[in-house]
């Protein structure tokens, strides 16, 4: 009996979410966000810094901030938004 399927060419897929920057760029992102949290809370360990409770808040609300840009900006990277499709 002869085989009559047709024989594809192999589908070429153009898969950005296994490139390995993605990964290390949303590392940094969860250490920086995680470095904001723990930053939030040193007055509380450290009653010395009591007056500067404001800072250490201040400084860990950039850090939080930074790090959600840079995840957004890598999450919809691999999920193929802002690229020009054709």
């Amino acid at each position: 009996m002869e085989n009559t399927a047709s024989q594809r060419p192999a589908k070429k897929t153009d898969n950005n979410a296994n490139r390995t920057e993605y990964y290390v760029t949303l590392t940094v992102a969860i250490v920086i966000g995680l470095v904001g949290v723990f930053i939030r809370f040193v007055p509380d360990v450290i009653p010395s810094l009591d007056q500067l409770t404001f800072v250490f808040s201040l400084i860990a609300n950039v850090a939080m901030v930074i790090a959600t840009i840079i995840a957004f900006k890598v999450v919809f990277d691999i999920l193929g938004f802002g690229k020009n499709r054709d």
